[in-house]
């Protein structure tokens, strides 16, 4: 339970969800953890559930001068950063017909745009050696209908995986992915439908995978917690697909 020990490890999105688990996991490995969120009410309830000690940071995951800011706030509390997990993202499902401008930019905003200036803006702060996990998604890999904006925004983040790990090499730093199928997470109850629409959502989405089931936060998590230790020190630029075997179909 020491793999994370005395690493210095930053979650965005990591008041809930998969974030959330994350963050326990790491702390269970021995990581020191900051963690973010726009809303203050969920990060001091994951604060006061994960430990006192944890750092928790109000940020925007969509903009870039918060990605300055937060970069800063790392650094002076931590000195050096060992593990970043990008995690904090959105997911907008509707037909196309309905995506309008704004939609589409505060997608790519948020899962694209500030992610890739979060990362420059740590620059200066990782140690060597670090490492980068994005998380991307399974939607990037398949046609799912009604996730236009979600599935490319997701498909751009994971291309950085590579991009990234090319170029920061030799700095020490490895990039890659971890890509989710459909996890059981309050993401699904933010997406504005009704009760019996989300029912709906989600048994369609779960007759998609093979496993027959929703993934559990745990699952990611400990695919990061991978990513995040020395264990992955021989693996860089990868993907790696948790989502039951829906991208195979």
């Amino acid at each position: 339970m020491d793999r994370l020990k005395g690493k210095r490890a930053l979650i965005t999105g990591g008041s809930s969800g998969i974030g959330l688990q994350t963050a326990r996991q790491f702390l269970a490995e021995g990581a020191r953890v900051a963690i973010t969120s726009n809303n203050q009410k969920t990060l001091d309830a994951a604060r006061q559930e994960l430990d006192p000690e944890v750092m928790a940071i109000i940020s925007d995951a969509s903009d870039v001068e918060a990605q300055k800011k937060l970069a800063k706030t790392v650094a002076d509390s931590f000195g050096e950063l060992d593990v970043l997990f990008v995690n904090a993202g959105i997911v907008d499902m509707r037909p196309i017909e309905q995506i309008d401008s704004a939609a589409f930019d505060r997608s790519f905003n948020i899962n694209v745009k500030g992610p890739f200036f979060l990362v420059q803006a740590l620059l200066p702060v990782f140690a060597n050696p670090a490492s980068i996990v994005l998380n991307g998604s399974v939607n990037a890999h398949i046609g799912m209908p009604n996730t236009t904006i979600y599935s490319a925004s997701k498909a751009a983040l994971i291309s950085l995986i590579r991009t990234l790990s090319g170029e920061l090499k030799s700095r020490g730093i490895r990039v890659n992915a971890v890509s989710p199928g459909p996890i059981s997470t309050p993401l699904y109850s933010k997406l504005g439908f009704s009760e019996e629409q989300l029912k709906q959502v989600a048994t369609s989405i779960q007759s998609q995978v093979p496993a027959g089931r929703f993934g559990k936060p745990s699952e990611i998590a400990d695919a990061v917690v991978f990513f995040a230790s020395d264990e992955s020190a021989f693996t860089l630029g990868s993907e790696l697909l948790v989502d039951g075997g829906m991208s195979n179909l």
